[in-house]
């Protein structure tokens, strides 16, 4: 019997998938969606390649893992942020600062190299619907405000902070990046009302 670093065979069999999604991850981010193959993920996480279908049947499985679990976190984050805040400015801002602070942590490195890969038809699929849910409250709070069009408002609204999350990623405070991107933001949308 293989030996277990964990509690229990349930434990030790989360810690090695984990440490193949990691490894999965950081590939992804390095090298690319067609760099991530059973046979590096194996090497990367520690595990021989056999060791990985123990856990997913193909490439493309642990890439669609991979999509569900990367934005399940960005979710998670932006619910608590968002947790208590009624007014659509409060909820506004505390979507813009978590998006800055995944940044900051390199949250959105997965994603943003998922959406530029060359992904089979049902994971892309798969991704732009989380894409879409993950802006849901931003496009709530921008329709609360008000503008004309809001799912135009809240498109032009991504590039805005797609801008100040690169921003962030290529080393500005998160602080400043998001005063000054709110700052921009409240003019923008108090022009449009």
């Amino acid at each position: 019997m293989p030996k277990i670093s964990a509690a229990t065979v349930a434990e030790h069999r989360a810690q090695q998938r984990a440490a193949l999604i990691r490894a999965a991850t950081d590939i992804l981010v390095e090298q690319g969606a067609a760099a991530v193959t059973p046979a590096a993920v194996g090497a990367r996480a520690g595990l021989a390649r056999s060791s990985f279908y123990q856990y997913f049947p193909s490439s493309a499985a642990l890439l669609a893992a991979l999509v569900e679990e990367s934005f399940t976190a960005a979710n998670t984050s932006i619910a608590e942020s968002l947790e208590g805040e009624a007014e659509p400015a409060a909820r506004l801002d505390a979507f813009i600062r978590t998006e800055l602070r995944l940044a900051a942590q390199g949250m959105h490195r997965p994603a943003a190299a998922l959406m530029r890969a060359d992904l089979p038809r049902e994971c892309r699929d798969r991704v732009e619907e989380l894409h879409q849910l993950h802006y849901a409250p931003l496009l709530s709070a921008i329709a609360e405000v008000g503008p004309v069009n809001p799912r135009l408002t809240t498109q032009l609204v991504g590039g805005l902070l797609q801008a100040a999350m690169n921003a962030v990623e290529d080393g500005a405070d998160p602080g400043d990046v998001g005063e000054h991107t709110l700052a921009l933001l409240r003019l923008g949308l108090h022009g449009l009302r």
